[in-house]
C-alpha cells in the first residue's frame, strides 16, 4: 500500500505514516539494504518486525533517502547523513518517520487494555487529572505513553525516566495537541506535542 498519511506540522518538519499491508517478500524485494541492515532484518525472528523494519525503509524512500543515508549512534538514536533530524517508530501494521531541521521524536502504539496494567510504571503527575471511569481512559493512557516515548527519543539521554522526568499537562483528545516537559537534573525543557488517532492506534510526535 502507498503512504497512509503525510503531515506537515511546520515548514521544517514532515511526518509520513505507512500502513503495512504488503507481504514480507514484496517489501524485501522493493528496497535496497546495506549489508548491516540486511544482516539485521534476516536475523529477526518475527515477520511483523521484519515488515516494520522494511516499511521504514520505504518511508525513507518517500523522503528521498535510502537505507545508506541512515545510521545510529551509540545510544541507538537514528541520524541522517545530511544532518536532518529523524525519528522512527513502528507498531503492528503501522510505521512512521518524522524528519525535521528541529529536534524531534515520534511514537505509534496500538490502543490496548493491557496498558492499564503498566500505567503506574510511567505515570505519576498525570494520575491527578486522569479518571479510570472515563470512556477514553485507555486512549488517554496510550496518548501519554506515546508523548513520553517521543520525548525520550528526542532527548536521547541515558537515565531519563518516563515517570520521574517527563510530564504531560492535561489535554483533550479532540484537541490533538498538548504541552509536555522534561525536568531532568538541572534542566527543564518545554515541548509542543501533537497526536492523532487512526484505526485503533495513537501516534504522537514531539518538536
Amino acid at each position: 500500500m502507498p503512504l497512509y498519511k503525510t503531515i506537515t506540522p511546520n515548514s521544517q518538519t514532515t511526518v509520513k505514516i505507512w500502513k503495512i499491508s504488503e507481504p514480507y517478500s514484496d517489501l524485501f524485494q522493493s528496497v535496497s539494504l546495506k549489508p548491516k541492515s540486511l544482516e539485521r532484518v534476516l536475523g529477526m525472528k518475527s515477520e511483523m518486525h521484519q515488515r516494520g523494519f522494511l516499511s521504514v525503509r520505504k518511508l525513507l524512500e518517500a523522503f528521498g533517502y535510502t537505507d545508506a543515508d541512515l545510521f545510529y549512534d551509540d545510544c541507538g538514536k537514528p541520524h541522517l547523513k545530511d544532518g536532518k533530524q529523524i525519528s522512527i517508530t513502528h507498531s503492528f501494521q503501522f510505521s512512521a518517520v518524522i524528519v525535521s531541521d528541529l529536534a524531534v521524536g515520534i511514537d505509534i502504539e496500538k490502543q490496548r487494555q493491557k496498558i492499564n496494567i503498566i500505567a503506574h510504571k510511567f505515570i505519576d503527575y498525570e494520575f491527578d487529572y486522569l479518571d479510570e471511569n472515563d470512556a477514553d481512559y485507555i486512549k488517554k493512557l496510550t496518548t501519554i505513553w506515546c508523548v513520553k516515548e517521543s520525548l525520550y527519543k528526542l532527548y536521547a539521554t541515558p537515565g531519563l525516566s518516563f515517570k520521574k522526568h517527563c510530564l504531560v499537562i492535561p489535554f483533550n483528545l479532540h484537541d490533538e495537541e498538548t504541552v509536555a516537559w522534561i525536568d531532568y537534573k538541572t534542566r527543564k525543557h518545554r515541548y509542543n506535542i501533537r497526536f492523532l488517532e487512526f484505526e485503533g492506534f495513537t501516534c504522537a510526535y514531539a518538536i
